[in-house]
């Protein structure tokens, strides 16, 4: 690879959208980011838990070296996974993901910062000193694990939305999906896992922590793997959304025309009528195969009902839908959430 190549054309690819496209994912950017670091410093850093990635990785390099905060670290580890991105996925995102990489652990130290009152406070990051104390959430652990796992996830799915990365093991991910297939949020659970681990070795057991960080508590490992979950599945209903359409399969004896109407006039879609025989029967049936709206779905069974009350209906999931009127076809360096 032309890494001198790679490199110049980082910042060539803003110009080729909309002005109101760029905004927009700067805008997820900027958001994501900021979702990110105020998970990480409000509901994850103060209680040592550990969700995988870069930033939990920094949270267990915190307890052994506690006088350098958790966004730093970010950075020593963060560069080095920008530069491999670089080397093997090439220029794909190019200045969003530098922008990310180097505007999360920003904001993370400036949200502590203004967080804590003093720099003993900040050091030992103490929740109970954390905005006055307003925000402390020792008591619950578990409700702290899924506000943060879900901040996360809802940040690093928006950063993706736009076009970037945090870095981080959401490089891992990438170069795991794209050389050994693996979906993105399954790569980037096992890397989380690795993370996590690491989090029981250090903070659970208490190896190698320094005297003045909070005594070893190996529970917080499940709640650090409950909060890589939640994280997971998160970023794949950000990136995706949810399976709201619905597939319908219509198989009849007779002449659908007022349910072909009421699809291409009422509903303002269009469907597919496939000659199918029956196995049993042998003769010529019409199936119809439509996608619709959650919404919809009663609406097109009445009328079904009304064409034919014999037919045979079958109503499932439409996962993802490619085509026309519904997403494009992914290339093959898109990330695939699932």
């Amino acid at each position: 690879m032309n890494i001198k190549k790679t490199i110049s054309s980082i910042f060539v690819n803003e110009g080729e959208t909309s002005a109101a496209q760029v905004v927009k994912t700067w805008l997820y950017i900027l958001v994501g980011c900021l979702f990110v670091a105020v998970a990480f410093a409000v509901f994850i850093n103060p209680y040592n838990l550990v969700p995988g990635g870069v930033y939990g990785l920094s949270v267990v390099l915190h307890n052994i070296f506690p006088s350098i905060q958790v966004g730093y670290f970010g950075y020593m580890l963060d560069i080095p996974l920008l530069c491999l991105s670089l080397l093997l996925l090439g220029s794909q995102f190019g200045s969003r993901t530098i922008v990310a990489v180097i505007l999360t652990p920003f904001l993370m130290n400036l949200v502590e910062s203004l967080a804590y009152p003093t720099p003993e406070a900040l050091r030992a990051l103490d929740p109970a000193q954390m905005f006055g104390g307003a925000v402390n959430m020792t008591d619950h652990l578990m409700l702290t694990t899924l506000i943060g796992g879900g901040l996360v996830g809802i940040g690093c799915g928006f950063i993706v939305r736009g076009g970037a990365t945090s870095g981080g093991t959401d490089v891992v991910g990438m170069i795991i999906q794209k050389y050994f297939h693996i979906p993105f949020s399954n790569a980037i659970l096992m890397v989380d896992g690795a993370v996590v681990l690491s989090g029981l070795v250090v903070i659970g057991f208490g190896i190698g922590v320094a005297e003045e960080s909070t005594s070893p508590t190996w529970h917080l490992s499940f709640y650090s793997l409950l909060a890589c979950i939640v994280t997971s599945r998160t970023v794949a209903y950000v990136i995706s959304g949810a399976a709201n359409d619905k597939l319908i399969f219509v198989i009849s004896d007779d002449n659908l025309e007022t349910l072909h109407k009421y699809i291409l006039n009422v509903l303002d879609r269009t469907a597919t009528c496939i000659k199918v025989k029956g196995l049993y029967s042998g003769r010529d049936r019409e199936m119809l195969l439509l996608v619709v709206g959650r919404r919809e779905v009663m609406g097109v069974k009445q009328h079904i009902k009304k064409a034919d009350p014999r037919a045979f209906v079958i109503v499932t999931d439409a996962y993802d839908i490619y085509g026309e009127g519904f997403k494009q076809l992914p290339s093959e360096n898109d990330i695939n959430p699932e």
